[in-house]
């Protein structure tokens, strides 16, 4: 999620991945600007991971229950692709973290508190014309995990205590080498000189590689269904590397103030009840589970009067 490439290129891989040319770049004649719940669809996006997929069909939902019309593009890439088509307008509504956002989309350093996080990565949006709904009290943000048995072994509770083993193999997305909250972060922060770094984009490789040995240490979501495994143990970030990652909408302001109030009631109202034990059990259903976000997405709302 790291801004890892210039805007520019992004952009251009953006527009061949999202096929965003093709679909309304150039209108002469672009529809009037839609009021309260007609007009024009509201475009929902999500990065590519379970949990924000989930957001966002949480999201899309509950507007689309509400009379919103709502078109998705779920599934596309990290910021270096979607902050690019937030800012012209493409994508119009992300699910995003609030820590991750400062740190990866501004190389900011974020503030102690989710309040004051907010504030900041307001000000940080504002200039692109993007503004944020209330933040929720879920959570998601990089954990760190290990076997249990090898944590067991070695006495390993901190990530300071793989200090004591004499090499740290840690898997993680091409992205994490040059991420804090990530491999950097050992580097940079924690100082483990005995650590090295195995880029492996997929989750389920990371998975393998930490069960054969050959990985060490591997970096997953904290709503992950294996954060809690017994078969694992989280390692405690106890020189705080990784931020509050409160979920919290960002929305185009053009969107904002053409839809009104009734439309931030809407969403505000997911945010309020949405708890990170929630997310990690939607997260579960659709990994381990093989639901689909859509699904879970609509009996949450349901179960919560939505």
């Amino acid at each position: 999620m790291r801004w890892t490439r210039t805007v520019k290129v992004a952009a251009v891989f953006a527009a061949a991945a999202l096929g965003l040319t093709a679909c309304g770049g150039g209108d002469s004649n672009p529809a009037p600007a839609a009021q309260g719940k007609g007009g024009a669809p509201i475009v929902v996006a999500s990065f590519n991971f379970t949990d924000s997929q989930i957001l966002a069909e949480l999201y899309a939902n509950a507007l689309e229950s509400k009379g919103y019309p709502v078109e998705r593009k779920l599934n596309l890439g990290s910021r270096e692709l979607i902050y690019p088509e937030l800012k012209k307008g493409s994508l119009q509504f992300i699910p995003e973290y609030q820590g991750a956002a400062i740190q990866t989309g501004f190389a900011g350093v974020p503030e102690k508190t989710p309040e004051a996080e907010h504030e900041q990565l307001k000000k940080l949006l504002e200039p692109s014309g993007v503004g944020l709904l209330n933040f929720a009290p879920a959570q998601n943000k990089n954990a760190f995990i290990v076997k249990a048995d090898l944590a067991k072994e070695k006495g390993l509770k901190t990530l300071s205590d793989l200090k004591k083993l004499d090499k740290v193999v840690m898997g993680g997305g091409p992205e994490c080498a040059q991420r804090i909250p990530c491999f950097k972060g050992l580097q940079d922060v924690y100082k483990l000189t005995n650590a090295t770094f195995q880029a492996v984009q997929e989750a389920g490789p990371r998975v393998a590689g930490l069960k054969s040995g050959s990985i060490t240490v591997i970096t997953v979501d904290s709503v992950n269904p294996l954060v809690g495994d017994p078969a694992y143990a989280e390692l405690q970030d106890d020189l705080g590397i990784v931020p509050t990652e409160n979920i919290v909408p960002a929305v185009a302001k053009k969107v904002l103030d053409e839809r009104g109030a009734d439309f931030a009631t809407v969403v505000n109202a997911v945010s309020a009840k949405l708890t990170t034990e929630e997310l990690r059990t939607l997260n579960k259903r659709v990994d381990s589970d093989g639901e689909q976000a859509a699904d879970v997405a609509k009996d949450w709302l349901k179960s919560k009067g939505l």
